[in-house]
């Protein structure tokens, strides 16, 4: 904690799963993807998320920047 910084400590993240795509019956739209958020399940708490960005991190087999782990930036609607 900070030296002087009083009060409860603060939640960086909160995991979320994939479910797919953005479609209707036939068709599917892959610039939106639907993510389910771990312990959001009302509209009042899905709409504290929005406009906030997310990161999807993954581990690759080749380096890149010394690193294994990409990151992809996105942002909830």
């Amino acid at each position: 904690m900070v030296k002087g910084r009083q009060g409860e400590r603060v939640r960086l993240y909160v995991r979320g799963t994939i479910l797919g795509y953005k479609r209707s019956k036939s068709n599917q739209y892959p610039n939106t993807s639907l993510i389910q958020i771990e312990g959001v399940n009302t509209k009042e708490e899905v709409s504290w998320y929005a406009g906030k960005r997310m990161a999807y991190i993954y581990k690759a087999k080749v380096k890149k920047n010394g690193s294994h782990y990409r990151c992809i930036w996105g942002k909830f609607t």
